[in-house]
C-alpha cells in the first residue's frame, strides 16, 4: 500500500534548481512592449544628456572653431586653454569654497534646527502647538521675493551685507524640513519613547539617539535636497553679495560673461563644466545611497 509521500514525493533539490532556472529564463524574456519602452528611454536619455556632452565639448574645443554648423560633438581641434583662462577671469577657487561653505553651513544648520523642533512638534504635548505648526505652514505660501525685503534690511542694520552671514542664517530654519521631519517622526511608535523613559532616558536621548538613526533616510533626502538648493542658490547671492570675492559660483558664472572684462562663451563653458563634473562625479559614486535614501523616504513617509 502506498503513502501519500510516495504518491505525491517531495521535489528535490535538482528539481527546485531546474524551476529556478525556468523562472530566471521566464523574466529574461522580454515583451514587444518592454522592448518599445527601453528604446523610448534610452532615446530621451540621449536628449538629456546631449547638452552636457556639448558643454564639455565646446569648453575642449579652441574658440575659433567652437559653435561650428553642423555642431561637433569631437572637442577638435583640442585645447585646455579655455579652462586656464577661467582663472584670469574670476576668481574662481575663491568663489568655489564660498559655495561650499555656504551649502555646508546651511544644510547641517538647518537640519539641526528641523530635527529638534521636529522633535518638539511631533513628541511633546504643549499648548498652541497645533495652531503654531499650521502659522508656520503659512509661510511656505509666501513668495521668497517679499519676504527678501524685510531680511535684506534686517542684514543692512546688523551690517552683514555683502557676507556669507546674510544668506546661511535666514537658511537655519526650514519649514519645510520641520514639518517633513515631524510627520516622519509620528510614523514612530511612541512605545519606544515610553520604553527609553522607564530606563531614565531624556528627550535629547530618545531624539539623537533613537529618532534620529530610525530617520536616516529622511535626514539624508532632506541633506541631499539642501545642498543642492544652497549650491545652486542665485537669487539671494544676488541680493545680498556684490564683491567678487564674496561671491558664490552661480552669481560668478553669470558675471563671468557680463563683467570682470566678459569672458568669451568657451571660457564660461569651461567654467560651468569646472562647476558640474565634481558634482556629477559624487553623484555618480554615490548614486545607490541617494536614490535608496529618497525611496525610502518616500515609502517611509
Amino acid at each position: 500500500m502506498t503513502t501519500i509521500s510516495q504518491a505525491r514525493p517531495v521535489p528535490g533539490d535538482d528539481v527546485l534548481v531546474a524551476l529556478e532556472k525556468a523562472g530566471r529564463r521566464k523574466a529574461r524574456r522580454r515583451t514587444p512592449g518592454g522592448v518599445v519602452v527601453d528604446v523610448v528611454l534610452v532615446v530621451f536619455g540621449v536628449l538629456m544628456i546631449s547638452p552636457l556632452v556639448w558643454l564639455i565639448v565646446q569648453s575642449l574645443t579652441v574658440p575659433e572653431f567652437a559653435f561650428a554648423s553642423p555642431p561637433s560633438w569631437l572637442p577638435l581641434p583640442f585645447t585646455l586653454e579655455n579652462f586656464a583662462d577661467v582663472f584670469d577671469y574670476m576668481p574662481f577657487f575663491q568663489q568655489f569654497a564660498n559655495s561650499l561653505l555656504l551649502a555646508a553651513i546651511s544644510t547641517a544648520g538647518s537640519l539641526i534646527f528641523s530635527v529638534l523642533a521636529a522633535y518638539a512638534f511631533a513628541r511633546i504635548d504643549f499648548r498652541g502647538s497645533r495652531f503654531l505648526l499650521v502659522l508656520m505652514l503659512s509661510a511656505l505660501m509666501v513668495p521668497a521675493q517679499l519676504v527678501i525685503i524685510p531680511i535684506f534690511i534686517m542684514m543692512r542694520q546688523v551690517g552683514l551685507v555683502d557676507t556669507l552671514a546674510s544668506l546661511w542664517l535666514p537658511a537655519l530654519i526650514n519649514v519645510f524640513q520641520i514639518f517633513f521631519l515631524s510627520q516622519y517622526f509620528k510614523t514612530i511608535p511612541r512605545e519606544l519613547d515610553e520604553a527609553a523613559r522607564i530606563d531614565g532616558a531624556g528627550h535629547l536621548w530618545i531624539l539623537f539617539r533613537m529618532l534620529v538613526p530610525l530617520s536616516a533616510p529622511a535626514i539624508a533626502a532632506l541633506a541631499i535636497l539642501g545642498f543642492e538648493a544652497s549650491w545652486n542658490g542665485y537669487f539671494g547671492p544676488l541680493i545680498f553679495l556684490s564683491s567678487p570675492e564674496n561671491m558664490t559660483l552661480p552669481l560668478g558664472l553669470v558675471t563671468l560673461q557680463n563683467g570682470f572684462g566678459a569672458a568669451p562663451a568657451v571660457v564660461v563653458f569651461a567654467a560651468i563644466t569646472m562647476v558640474v563634473l565634481p558634482l556629477l562625479v559624487v553623484f555618480l559614486a554615490f548614486q545607490r545611497q541617494i536614490v535608496e535614501s529618497v525611496a525610502s523616504t518616500g515609502l517611509k513617509g
